[in-house]
């Protein structure tokens, strides 16, 4: 349980910089060059932006200091996994701001920061954590991937055990 809670509490400083990063991102691009004044959709563009930014530092600071004891040696598939995840939570974060944006109307700075940067962002978090988890970083597959490593038969040779 403590490892865990000390493993919950590196994620949740790796996700606050990667939030800080994500937030800073979203909100300049939508002051300037994706604002709705110009852009009709630019909300939404400055998040995927923003996000697909966030996503990045979030893999770093996952792969190297949250779960650095699970992770796999084959960083192209495990950063895979971690993109398609975040991508997952990313649509979570986007179908909040929409909702809010295009559906109800709520337009401004702030609403657009509270649907896309809070309940979006909360609720992907939780997803997030638990696909990482369970999936990405599940201890079981880090052991697997060292056994095949270590074993010398070929797969299509090798006689699955019982």
């Amino acid at each position: 349980m403590r490892r865990l809670i000390a493993q919950l509490a590196r994620f949740g400083v790796v996700g606050a910089f990667g939030f800080v990063v994500d937030l800073g991102v979203f909100n300049l691009l939508r002051a300037t060059v994706l604002s709705p004044d110009e852009v009709h959709s630019g909300p939404f563009w400055a998040k995927v932006v923003s996000t697909t930014v966030a996503i990045f530092v979030n893999w770093i600071g996952n792969r190297y200091w949250t779960f650095r004891h699970q992770r796999r040696s084959v960083a192209a598939k495990e950063g895979f996994e971690f993109v398609v995840v975040s991508l997952g939570g990313m649509v979570i974060s986007l179908g909040c701001l929409a909702v809010s944006h295009y559906v109800l109307g709520f337009t401004s700075a702030l609403a657009d920061n509270v649907s896309g940067n809070v309940i979006g962002l909360g609720l992907g978090t939780a997803f997030r954590f638990w696909l990482y988890k369970v999936w990405v970083y599940h201890p079981d597959r880090v052991e697997q991937e060292s056994a095949r490593r270590s074993d010398p038969t070929p797969e299509a040779v090798r006689v699955p055990e019982a």
